[in-house]
């Protein structure tokens, strides 16, 4: 179990391995059916309630957030996995629900795993605020529900433990990428950690696109926001970025959550999409600006919420404080309305195939010429014409990888290889026909 505090145990606690944890849990669960569902529920927060008062010797009360959002219950998990003195484990709460979760996740342990407190069934308590949290099972006909039960000792006390969720929340937000996608069951939501920074520099593409990009970018997040007040600018923007894939457009987007110093989310659109994870979506990138919000492949959006999406967009608030990053590799897919209006996407900006002059750029960047010799990158910039950066990149593993295994890089025939299965792509004949070949049973 991780190290986290354990604040005044029930009765019957005991001292295991430095560890104060309750022996018994606060409801001893029966059955499903030998008493109304709600039953043990009010007996659990009656408990908790007790249990509150004998440690800090005052009633508390009960709260429940009113609008959407997670930000907390996610907070405190992070405090559990983490082992933050921050919050207490002070009782489980039924004894036939488990009280302890596992997790396969290798960066958070040498052994490749740990094991910790769960949310639910548990009491968690934030002493330096006098807050409680816990995620309460309700037990139905059909199946184990949540409940989740908020507990302060006044509104002041849940004053100063909103405003220091919301900063360390905030804090949080910058350190990770926020994934939200549209799963079945609603808005799925997680954060991926920021592994490797991408730097400015190493974005190739066209000077004049690249600089405008940048430049909307270093207004939108600069601490006075002087240029929107002064100029009478909506605090929002928005701009779609098309072309064909493996142009850098990703790279792009990640350059820019990089050097944006805010919060940054992905929406990741699927058949799920609909006009309830659209608000939802809005409302908890509100909650995170200012913010840059990256919707990928956004031509994706299903055709019977394109309208919802396309009036919240236009919504007076929906994106104040947000910028608004939508990518393409299919510009002729997307909804014209999206592009013809003031307040959606303010520009667009098409990332091309990279001239000579940018795979020469790209390829000395590779350093491919100490893999393949002297004037490498520029013989390679001149034979590949329509070479994606993507196919750029392949070219310089493979020649990598000849060099591994051969010492010396056939540079042209590589070129030539990769071209003749580009042209098969673009013809869509993958399988050459062999002169004088038979096909049928007959063959042979």
């Amino acid at each position: 179990m991780i190290p986290i505090r354990t604040g005044s145990p029930a009765r019957g606690a005991m001292q295991t391995g430095g560890l104060r944890t309750a022996s018994a849990s606060l409801v001893s669960h029966r059955t499903p059916h030998s008493a109304p569902p709600h039953h043990d529920a009010a007996l659990a927060i009656e408990r908790i309630q007790s249990m509150l008062t004998e440690r800090f010797g005052a009633e508390f009360q009960m709260y429940v957030q009113d609008d959407y959002g997670n930000e907390m219950w996610e907070m405190l998990e992070e405090d559990i996995r983490s082992g933050s003195e921050a919050a207490e484990h002070m009782a489980s709460i039924y004894d036939s629900v488990e009280a302890k979760s596992f997790s396969y996740r290798g960066e958070q342990a040498e052994a490749g795993y740990r094991i910790f407190a769960s949310i639910r069934n548990n009491v968690f308590l934030y002493p330096a605020y006098r807050v409680a949290l816990a995620r309460v099972p309700v037990f139905r006909q059909h199946g184990i529900f949540d409940e989740e039960y908020i507990f302060a000792a006044d509104d002041d006390c849940m004053d100063r433990f909103l405003a220091y969720m919301l900063l360390r929340q905030r804090e949080n937000d910058r350190e990770h990428v926020t994934v939200m996608t549209d799963g079945p069951n609603g808005l799925e939501r997680s954060q991926e950690p920021i592994t490797r920074a991408v730097g400015r520099d190493e974005v190739m593409m066209d000077d004049r696109v690249k600089q405008e990009i940048y430049r909307s970018i270093d207004e939108f997040f600069s601490r006075d926001r002087q240029f929107f007040t002064s100029y009478d600018i909506p605090y929002k923007r928005g701009i779609l970025l098309y072309g064909r894939p493996g142009n850098g457009k990703t790279t792009l987007v990640k350059s820019i959550a990089g050097s944006a110093r805010a919060p940054v989310a992905y929406w990741q659109i699927t058949e799920h999409t609909c006009s309830q994870s659209i608000q939802d979506v809005f409302e908890s990138a509100q909650k995170m600006a200012p913010m840059v919000l990256v919707i990928e492949d956004i031509d994706s959006m299903p055709g019977l919420v394109r309208s919802f999406f396309l009036n919240t967009l236009d919504g007076a608030t929906s994106k104040e404080g947000i910028f608004l990053i939508g990518t393409t590799n299919y510009p002729e897919n997307i909804d014209p309305a999206l592009m013809n209006r003031a307040g959606r996407f303010d520009r667009a900006y098409e990332i091309r195939l990279p001239d000579a002059a940018l795979r020469r750029r790209y390829l000395e960047r590779k350093r491919l010429e100490l893999v393949a010799g002297d004037g490498a990158a520029e013989r390679a910039a001149a034979l590949t014409e329509g070479f994606s950066f993507a196919q750029l990149n392949e070219l310089y593993a493979s020649a990598a990888l000849q060099k591994h295994y051969e010492q010396e890089v056939k540079l042209e025939a590589l070129i030539q290889n990769m071209k003749a299965e580009l042209n098969k792509a673009r013809t869509q004949q993958w399988v050459a026909e062999q002169a004088g070949a038979r096909m049928g049973f007959g063959a042979g």
